[in-house]
């Protein structure tokens, strides 16, 4: 199972990292890095003395290079990075509602009610209806309201609330002995959220991590119906819009693989940092 991991692991690593080492942009690259010239998936297959034509068939063949291939890739450049941004925003906003809830290291009323207000109300917005609201400041922050540099926005703000709640519960399930324990050696309560509490909770957050991104690849995909690309976009594009019945199906069994690869790589980190 672990040599299986690894070998997915790379696999997926190189897919994510190739475009950068092709000297181009990182979409405009992926038709030369990836399908022309020498195909990166076509070399890999070739490899192991296996045509990737051969298998597919011509048809399903063509439809891979076209179509399905850059809409995964993009599909993990949106989940990987939005989950990145959101959990270094959810990360600090579960900190301050830990620092400044009742009973906290620095208890303040106002600001967790502030605080848990606007997280709560974001977390009640439908994806799809956020993406639609959010709108004006993508195209204030990225210029254009389509694409997938222009869904990660929404994405981020839609995931990062979700997370700073659940890392929020992670954080307060901390053993109170060992906090009492770092306040009467002198601890700062810097020192305590940093190097006790948080120290405390990492298994917890890679678990937070880990279903974060499995939420992010479904919330890309509804990203994709109104103009994000990736799966979600070939998807209503090709397979309901033009009833194509085998490429919904295809981008529907890449999705599952997506998640499960990410769910074992979790749970593997998991139980290497637990012990």
């Amino acid at each position: 199972m672990k040599k299986t991991m690894i070998f997915l692991s790379i696999i997926l690593a190189l897919f994510f990292l190739y475009p950068f080492f092709a000297g181009e942009s990182i979409f405009e690259s992926m038709d030369t890095a990836f399908f022309k010239d020498e195909p990166f998936f076509g070399a890999l297959f070739d490899s192991f003395g296996v045509s990737l034509k051969e298998i597919l068939g011509d048809k399903t063949y063509q439809i891979a290079i076209d179509i399905l291939l850059v809409a995964t890739w993009e599909t993990l450049y949106m989940s990987i990075t939005s989950t990145f941004f959101a959990s270094i925003i959810g990360i600090a906003l579960a900190i301050i509602l830990v620092l400044t809830r009742q009973n906290g290291l620095m208890e303040n009323a106002k600001v967790y009610f502030v605080l848990d207000i606007i997280v709560n109300t974001l977390r009640s917005f439908p994806f799809i209806i956020l993406i639609i609201v959010l709108f004006p400041l993508v195209r204030l922050i990225i210029g254009t309201s389509i694409g997938t540099d222009a869904a990660i926005v929404p994405l981020t703000i839609g995931t990062a609330p979700f997370m700073a709640r659940l890392i929020e519960n992670a954080l307060i399930e901390v053993d109170s002995g060992i906090v009492e324990a770092a306040k009467s050696f002198g601890a700062s309560k810097m020192q305590i959220i940093f190097r006790v509490i948080l120290v405390e909770a990492v298994p917890t957050l890679i678990n937070v991590i880990t279903l974060s991104i499995i939420v992010v690849i479904g919330f890309s995909a509804m990203a994709g119906t109104l103009g994000g690309g990736g799966l979600g976009d070939v998807a209503i594009r090709y397979g309901f819009q033009r009833f194509r019945a085998d490429i919904m199906t295809y981008t529907v069994i890449i999705l599952i693989v997506m998640v499960q690869i990410f769910q074992s790589m979790g749970d593997l980190i998991y139980k290497k940092v637990k012990r």
